[in-house]
């Protein structure tokens, strides 16, 4: 077996262990706040669901012993002083596990089964295996015996409360192996198709030329470049359900959606090494537009949620995208796209603006992203100005594209459409020194702490000279060691875990950055790279971050937050000339 490539060391406790297509990971995160002693399949079909329960055991008591639990991107091992359990996947739906001097307890997470919930537990005869069938997932969990002994069964075909599963131990020679499968309703008799080493190899080989492909740029100076890699890599699905190509979760954990502006940033990250995959990406929500061209707010295996929507961003990000892809997109796909996006567009004109309104509004904080941002404490129904600068980006995008596509009526359409939206944002909502929202109905106006009111600054080289240099002022005071505060933490309404009132986000850091480089200031637009980057380095991809400590928040496992770092860094080294 081939050694020397086994990848980034990790803790399971942030990180679910998993591989580059599956749908299921093995992990101690059960839910939101809840974590189990032991790992557990969890399964991300139909939603986020525990479904075994993976617990090694003395094999001179039974019972349950003490392991440290160790990973890399191939491999997963529990290890105690006299034994070890290994743990590789096969293939995306396709476990591999081996012991010695431990034994394994392999049950059903649920205790109760009722007529519509919980898992069912049997032993298959045709295919000689243990099978457990989840009403949470759909799916069904089989347990096939290739060495070793089945010490103990409990459970099998029981009805109502109690333990169902399976210990699997060793016979003479002191060692055991398992395959477990995830599967719909069923397939011939499990075969190996490799020995465990090979298993293994192959998984750190797959990784391995992943982060090869995605960050080749990468150096001492990008210490975590492999480990975001691997959080991307490892939260990738296949296609299945609604899910209608290959997908990256934001995690698996609990936050395992396709969110309508999360996935942006995942495209762009992906783009130079695995151009299909960005594609991907980028194309999915778009799938499931609906007849008034809006995005679903997000996409899972077997949902699709339409009461909210996400910001425009996509015109910024398709910009930046068809510069990454390694070769230019063909004129079909561009158009292809270029009708999603005025589709999209023509949303924000038509349904999000009141009559005679210049400027579109969001009706929701969910709208913009920043869920609970200051900006909507007043109301929540109200025009503010990132939306409109990010409007008007992506204006100028179709603008481009028409002229690309040789529709110059288009153009000028989008064109004119553009500097419309960016005149009446500065005329209505900019007051000399900062940008206020607006009230739809009540017509009043308020300017608020949230680094939200200072997002006009992705406009970059279209902004006036003279707001560009008040936005990257204002922006350089919600810097914090750790990098861009999302509330002041001066503010009487800054919270440490205050999700948009504080912590420290990904994509308003990427957008930022972006913007205050385009818009010359690159001293503030590096020093917000750096610090961000070095956040990373530290304390991991988390969803968001205490901005004053550092501390990862809520799920610790989350695309957006790697791919952002990978942005930052190739940036970072291709300015160096690395």
């Amino acid at each position: 077996m081939t050694a020397d490539r086994p990848g980034p060391a990790f803790s399971v406790q942030d990180i679910p262990f998993s591989t580059h297509g599956s749908w299921f990971g093995i992990s101690p995160v059960l839910a939101e706040k809840t974590r189990a002693e032991d790992l557990h399949l969890v399964s991300h079909q139909n939603g986020m669901h525990a479904v075994l329960s993976l617990v090694p055991l003395d094999p001179a008591t039974g019972e349950r012993t003490e392991t440290l639990v160790e990973a890399t991107p191939g491999l997963l091992s529990w290890t105690r002083a006299d034994g070890r359990i290994d743990l590789a996947y096969e293939t995306p739906d396709t476990v591999r596990l081996r012991g010695a001097g431990a034994s394994l307890r392999i049950s059903a997470a649920a205790r109760t089964l009722t007529p519509f919930s919980g898992t069912y537990f049997f032993r298959e005869p045709a295919a000689d295996a243990y099978v457990f069938t989840s009403y949470e997932t759909g799916r069904r969990y089989r347990v096939t015996l290739l060495s070793g002994t089945v010490a103990g069964v409990s459970g099998s075909q029981a009805l109502g409360a109690g333990e169902r599963g399976l210990t699997v131990g060793a016979e003479a020679d002191g060692s055991w192996e398992i395959a477990v499968e995830e599967l719909d309703t069923a397939r011939p008799a499990y075969v190996p198709a490799a020995a465990f080493g090979k298993v293994v190899e192959a998984a750190r080989n797959s990784f391995a030329d992943f982060v090869d492909t995605v960050a080749p740029w990468r150096t001492s100076a990008s210490p975590a470049a492999e480990l975001a890699a691997y959080v991307l890599w490892s939260a990738t699905v296949r296609p299945a359900g609604l899910v209608t190509r290959p997908g990256v979760l934001m995690s698996k954990h609990w936050m395992d959606k396709v969110w309508s502006w999360d996935h942006c940033f995942n495209a762009l990250a992906l783009a130079p090494g695995c151009p299909d995959l960005a594609w991907d990406q980028f194309q999915l929500p778009f799938d499931h537009q609906d007849e008034t061209g809006a995005l679903p707010d997000s996409v899972t295996h077997s949902e699709v949620l339409h009461n909210f929507v996400k910001p425009p961003i996509h015109g910024w990000t398709f910009g930046h995208l068809r510069r990454r892809l390694p070769t230019p997109a063909g004129r079909a796909e561009l158009t292809g796209t270029y009708d999603r996006l005025a589709r999209w567009t023509e949303f924000w004109l038509t349904a999000r603006r009141a009559p005679g309104a210049a400027l579109p509004h969001y009706q929701h904080g969910n709208d913009s992203g920043w869920d609970n941002a200051t900006t909507f404490d007043p109301e929540r129904v109200v025009v503010t100005a990132d939306l409109a600068a990010f409007l008007a980006l992506q204006l100028r995008e179709l603008a481009d594209l028409a002229e690309h596509l040789e529709r110059p009526d288009e153009v000028r359409r989008w064109t004119r459409a553009a500097e419309e939206t960016q005149r009446a944002m500065l005329e209505q909502l900019w007051t000399g020194d900062r940008f206020v929202a607006r009230g739809v109905d009540s017509g009043d106006t308020w300017s608020t702490s949230s680094l939200l009111d200072l997002m006009p600054i992705v406009l970059g080289e279209h902004l006036p000279p003279g707001i560009s240099e008040v936005l990257a002022g204002r922006i350089e005071a919600h810097l914090t060691p750790y990098g861009l505060a999302t509330e002041l933490p001066t503010s009487p309404h800054y919270l440490p875990d205050g999700y948009w009132r504080g912590p420290i986000w990904a994509p308003a850091t990427v957008l930022v950055e972006d913007g205050l480089r385009r818009g010359g200031h690159h001293r503030l637009a590096d020093e917000v790279s750096a610090r961000f980057r070095a956040l990373c380095e530290e304390h991991g991809f988390a969803e968001n971050f205490d901005a004053l400590t550092g501390t990862g928040l809520r799920d610790r496992a989350y695309t957006w937050t790697a791919a952002a770092y990978l942005l930052l860094a190739e940036a970072d080294a291709q300015r160096d000339g690395r």
